[in-house]
């Protein structure tokens, strides 16, 4: 392995590196400096989450931006307030006692007065969100003219978040001779399109290894009831001593009951998640990395950029949905070459995403099982015991107090000292676990659920989960997107399993070996002029449409900076219009679908 002397870097900032304790370059370090270095070429770096891709891009750039130059030289675009304040932070720390440079960060939810006075003043380098950055290019305040450099950092996750029209509204209003360093995760059709549209002849760097993941993590999940789920995470949290985790939830009102039922039973947790202020958001971000505060549970979104040392669990309480999002999950652990866990706490019904992960990731999941009440205070025990024998003991300090405290405890034996004091610290620990039930459910079954004859209860049958890019946004609601489904995939709802409808996209379970008759069934369907597309989830999760899923952008970070929305397309053929509460069906083509 080379060392950052031989990758091109000045001796100064070689200097502040090491100084910081970096010794070695991480291999897309090592890969990539060397290339951008060079200031006349274009990249395209797949790594993933925590691999070091900021230093990969920033110590290169510290070098070729200008400091005399006042003018903006070098633009970073990433998808998240979070990650946008992590990644100035780094470039600040690299820039120390090395140049004097002007790097201005500008993202929603903070004072937007503010962040114009600081470009105002002159900003060499400027990180921001594709929303504010949008916003002050409309007011002016910005200037691409004299852009060199342009970072487009999880260049998957913007796309995946909507933001594919802002990023070629910002590339539009950069010159032609920039060099664009794109990093990303994942490659999908919408990132090569990028490169294609606006990349000359780019280079590539990909990471030996890309698919498979951190060898790092460990990849386990427990099998409990959905209503046992939160009991699970309290056992595994008190059975491990020491754990600092970053706790996923789907949704903002998960994560945040979740926090407040920890917070209530005595645990050191906070949630993170769009609702939440700036300011708030920046207070538990602060405890987080300060370590004052044990349990982070967050959101997907308003977990990016999270860059926190010595994390030692990602802790999941739902599978996401998206591949990419459990990739990015589990990145917040075993970064820098240290070892970590991801566990999925899940039910039964969730038991075919576990499968599809370890396909994405080619990885095993290893199952454990939730620890027992017995064994959670035996942990505790001898977690208690290992702290006694390794606690120093400052003898002179505590050598005054002791005579009395042997005096009070004479006509105890070691025993009945040790029985004592170990009841001090686990009496609300055994009281709680007394007759704990066992939480494990059997893996035997390992099969997705489908609805019976009623429609009412689902019953058992192994199936496929499949894509399809209209959701909440269109209209529809579950019942509706089940008659589309049964009309157009000329089958009854006996064969059709659980639908998860999102804004502009869902997805739906259908029995084994129906796949192919859906999918041909909505070969050429429109809704709302929207062409309908439909794709097996898990096999090739990198061609989905991304770009339309404007919809739920309020939990992602930029919303608030951008006015209404962007409308949608109209179009012919076969379409759905909604009026009001009424649902109105106005179809053409040869089959007029059923009413329902």
């Amino acid at each position: 392995m080379k060392s950052f002397d031989a990758l091109g870097l000045s001796g100064e900032l070689v200097e502040v590196i090491r100084q910081m304790g970096f010794e070695n370059p991480t291999p897309i370090q090592e890969k990539a400096i060397p290339v951008l270095l060079q200031g006349n070429t274009d990249l395209v770096g797949l790594a993933q989450t925590g691999t070091g891709k900021t230093a990969a891009f920033g110590l290169p750039l510290l070098e070729l931006v200008d400091a005399n130059i006042r003018s903006t030289q070098a633009l970073i675009v990433a998808p998240t307030r979070e990650l946008s304040v992590q990644i100035t932070n780094d470039l600040e720390r690299f820039a120390k006692g090395f140049k004097d440079l002007n790097i201005v960060t500008v993202y929603g939810g903070a004072s937007i007065s503010d962040q114009i006075r600081k470009v105002k003043r002159g900003a060499q380098v400027i990180v921001a969100t594709p929303g504010r950055l949008i916003d002050l290019l409309s007011r002016k305040v910005v200037d691409l003219t004299q852009i060199k450099f342009v970072v487009l950092d999880e260049a998957d996750e913007m796309l995946n978040m909507g933001f594919k029209e802002d990023i070629d509204e910002i590339l539009s209003t950069t010159p032609d001779t920039k060099n664009v360093w794109l990093f990303s995760a994942t490659m999908p059709r919408e990132v090569r399109d990028i490169a294609s549209n606006y990349m000359n002849n780019p280079q590539e760097i990909a990471m030996e290894g890309q698919k498979q993941g951190n060898e790092n993590i460990d990849h386990q999940y427990a099998l409990v009831d959905d209503r046992d789920k939160y009991l699970a995470l309290k056992r595994f949290v008190d059975y491990t001593p020491g754990i600092f985790a970053v706790v996923f939830c789907r949704t903002k009102m998960d994560t945040q009951k979740i926090a407040e039922h920890l917070i209530k039973d005595g645990y050191n947790a906070d949630p993170l998640h769009g609702d939440l202020t700036q300011a708030q958001r920046d207070r538990v971000m602060k405890s987080f990395k300060n370590k004052t505060l044990q349990l982070l549970v967050a959101t997907d979104v308003a977990a990016r950029g999270i860059d926190v040392s010595n994390i030692t669990h990602v802790i999941h309480m739902n599978m996401p949905d998206e591949m990419e999002f459990y990739t990015h999950r589990s990145g917040r652990t075993a970064r820098a070459g240290k070892k970590g866990i991801s566990l999925a706490i899940v039910s039964k019904k969730e038991m075919g995403r576990i499968y599809q992960v370890e396909k994405s990731i080619k990885r095993k999941f290893t199952q454990v099982p939730v620890p027992s009440g017995d064994e959670v205070c035996q942990q505790k025990m001898m977690d208690l015991a290992q702290k006694v024998r390794t606690v120093e003991v400052s003898e002179e300090e505590i050598d005054s107090f002791l005579p009395e405290v042997y005096h009070e405890l004479k006509d105890f034996s070691k025993e009945d000292i040790i029985k004592r004091f170990a009841s001090i610290e686990f009496n609300r620990f055994l009281e709680y676990y007394r007759d704990a039930r066992d939480l494990n459910k059997s893996d035997r079954s390992e099969r997705k659920r489908f609805f019976d004859e009623d429609g009412m209860e689902p019953a058992y049958s192994t199936g496929d989960r499949i894509f399809i890019n209209i959701g909440k946004m269109d209209g529809l609601d579950k019942g509706s997107l089940l008659g589309l489904i049964c009309d157009y995939g000329e089958t009854d709802k006996t064969k059709i399993g659980k639908i998860d409808l999102k804004g502009a996209y869902s997805f739906f379970e259908v029995e084994k070996g129906m796949a192919d008759q859906i999918m041909q069934g909505f070969d050429g369907v429109e809704v709302r002029g929207r062409k309908v597309r439909l794709e097996m989830s898990g096999d090739r999760p990198e061609r989905r449409e991304r770009s339309g899923d404007r919809g739920d952008r309020r939990d992602r970070g930029d919303r608030g900076d951008r006015g209404g929305d962007r409308g949608g397309r109209s179009g012919g053929g076969r379409r759905r219009s909604f009026s009001g509460n009424r649902r109105e069906d106005s179809w053409g083509g040869k089959r007029k679908p059923k009413r329902y």
